[in-house]
This record gives structure tokens, sequence and C-alpha cells, in this order.
């Protein structure tokens, strides 16, 4: 291996600092429940926007590697089932979707399982579709992607991350492109605080441009998020039980 691969930020390494992040960001909202304005609650959730971007790139490079697209796509899909019961369980949102609202209804491993399924549905190697048939797969993809935390952005963010590999600054723009939209939603419709939070995405770029390539030693990243996830979430469940009773505790859903 080169000097040069092994300096940087593994596959691994992004992983673990996506995790922390995100934990950081769910105990925050199960213990400060429909998002105080104080100023270091705000500056936690901003440190949490680095881990969904960070597994939308993972999840990228994870296609472009994976040698059985069934195999990755099945592990995702009864990943994204479990994670549901898990996240709503955290954050006080009935089981069955739309009692509430249409938005956050389901973790955002569902988002992820739907954006591999795109990529799928869209790579020459697997689908011989035309350009038109691929643009109906990624906004049908974002349909089903739409009540998922993250919502149809997710999808979008994988698919450009993707089919723009190598180009970082294009990679980032586009994705940024989509939080926009994110953003603007939220603004709107749901909290104005909240909804500028999300440019914190942004904070995963000097990330992604750390990233040497390579996956890392540890073989078992993989199986140790797939149990970590939806273990941590029920933990955050426990929490908020505790501290607020069984009441909702995330904003929007």
């Amino acid at each position: 291996m080169s000097e040069e691969k092994t300096k940087g930020l593994n596959g691994n390494q992004l992983k673990l600092i996506a995790i922390a992040a995100m934990t950081l960001d769910h105990l925050i909202c199960v213990i400060f429940p429909n998002f105080p304005k104080t100023w270091w609650i705000i500056c936690l959730h901003i440190i949490g926007r680095i881990a969904a971007p960070t597994f939308w790139f993972m999840v990228a490079e994870g296609y472009f590697y994976t040698k059985n697209i069934k195999a990755y796509l099945l592990r995702l899909g009864i990943f994204a089932v479990i994670s549901h019961f898990a996240y709503n369980f955290a954050f006080g949102i009935p089981f069955v979707p739309f009692k509430t609202t249409v938005f956050n209804q389901t973790s955002v491993i569902w988002a992820l399982f739907i954006g591999v399924l795109a990529l799928t549905l869209t790579d020459q190697r697997y689908f011989n579709l035309k350009h038109w048939q691929k643009v109906l797969v990624v906004w049908g993809a974002t349909i089903l992607a739409f009540c998922a935390d993250w919502s149809s952005i997710a999808v979008l963010a994988i698919v450009d991350i993707y089919y723009n590999r190598g180009n970082l600054n294009k990679q980032v723009f586009n994705m940024m492109k989509w939080v926009l939209l994110y953003v603007i939603v939220y603004f709107l419709f749901i909290d104005k605080v909240y909804g500028l939070i999300q440019l914190g995405v942004i904070l995963v770029f000097p990330l992604m441009a750390n990233y040497n390539g390579q996956r890392g030693k540890w073989k078992g990243m993989k199986w140790f998020f797939y149990i970590y996830y939806p273990l941590h979430l029920v933990i955050c469940g426990i929490i908020r039980i505790a501290l607020h009773g069984n009441t909702g505790v995330l904003i929007g859903a």
C-alpha cells in the first residue's frame, strides 16, 4: 500500500466520526425535546449534521466496492425494517406511519436502502434503461423515501455523490443543493432555526476531502454499525420515557 493511501481518514474512521456525531445529536433530541433554542444545544445539533452526509457518502462508496449487490440490498432492507421500530421508539413516533404527520416516520436507513436501490436500477451493469427511465426511477425513489428521516434529500444526495465519484467539489455542491431544498421546507413549514441548522452538513466537506479510499483494517465495522444503530436508539427511547414519559420529542414528527 502506498504511503499516500495510508494518509487521511479511512472508511472505518469516517463511520466512527459519524456514529459519534449521530449519537450526540440523538441524545440531545431525547434529553432536550422539541428543539429548545439555547445556543449550546444549537451548536451540538450542528455537530450532529456531520452524521447523515457521511452515511450518504459511505453508502455510495459501499455500492461502488460491493461484489454482491443483492446481498447489500438485502442487508440494508432488513436493517431498515429493524431500525424503523428502534427509531420510532427512540423519539416517540407511532410504529404505524402517518398517524401524526408525513415527516420523519421512519429512520434514515430506509432512505439509504432506497438510495442504493435507485443506484442499482439506474446502473447499466444491471439494467439497460434509457435516460428518461432512469429519471423516473430516481424520482420514484424520492417518493418512497419521502417519509424517512432526511426524506427524499438522502436519495438525491446518494445518487449525485455516486455518479460524481472522484469529483469532490461537484459531490459537495450537488449535495448542498439538495440540502438547501430541505432547509427551505423546514424553514417554511416546520421550524426556521432547525431548518437553517441543516446547512451544517457542510462540516462533512473536510472529512470527505481527507478520505483516503481505504476501508480500514477492522472488517467488523459493518456489523458493528448494524448492531449499534438500533441499540443506541433503544437506549435513547428508554431515556426519553424515563425523562418525559411516553411522548414524542422529535420536531417535525
